[in-house]
């Protein structure tokens, strides 16, 4: 089974040793339609509307505010409230975030290269150094560590639930977990 979440932070339990948790908050999504196992839902995000959401929130009966839609794996047979008594019963999740991203950087940010001396009389301070070969291949060959984009990425890791608060939707699971405080993902029941 599957859902939305929110990022809300990190924080540490007070037990000794102490263990780093990450706090989620689960959306709250409305099942529209069911078809073997996967459905469509709906959740609110922001304020976008145009004519298709419009379109689709008249087909399903749904208020303004569930504005974006979204296929999922659902305990769910028919229509209505997202059935949460999966996540309740968690031990493990694989949660799905985008990383942060970093834009346009260079090989040290975002290959760890040492780079050169940062003292005068250097022209190698933070650049990749010499990229080819001799002769043969004559050629840059793939995969080589270049700059470019960084971040941004889609990352699955698996955690171990803590707690979950049903009545606050909130799911601490052990560990961290990739993505900004605010950042939208997925989390799978894996048992």
């Amino acid at each position: 089974m599957e859902y939305i979440v929110e990022k809300i932070g990190m924080s540490r339990t007070i037990s000794v040793p102490s263990k780093v948790v990450t706090l989620l908050k689960v959306k709250e999504v409305k099942v529209c339609s069911v078809n073997e196992g996967t459905a469509l839902v709906a959740y609110s995000q922001g304020k976008a509307a145009n004519k298709a959401i419009e379109g689709q929130q008249k087909k399903y009966n749904l208020s303004a505010e569930f504005n974006k839609f979204a296929t999922l794996e659902v305990a769910n047979t028919e229509a209505g409230d997202l059935d949460m008594n999966p996540l309740a019963d968690a031990k493990t999740v694989k949660s799905a975030f985008k990383t942060k991203g970093r834009g346009f950087t260079g090989v040290m940010k975002r290959w760890n290269f040492a780079g050169g001396p940062g003292a005068h009389g250097h022209r190698f301070h933070r650049t990749g150094g010499s990229i080819g070969n001799r002769e043969w291949p004559g050629k840059v060959q793939k995969g080589r560590k270049m700059s470019g984009q960084y971040g941004n990425e889609q990352v699955t890791v698996k955690n171990e639930v803590m707690s979950y608060d049903a009545q606050n939707g909130v799911l601490v699971v052990v560990g961290s977990i990739p993505g900004a405080n605010g950042a939208l993902g997925r989390v799978k029941v894996v048992k």
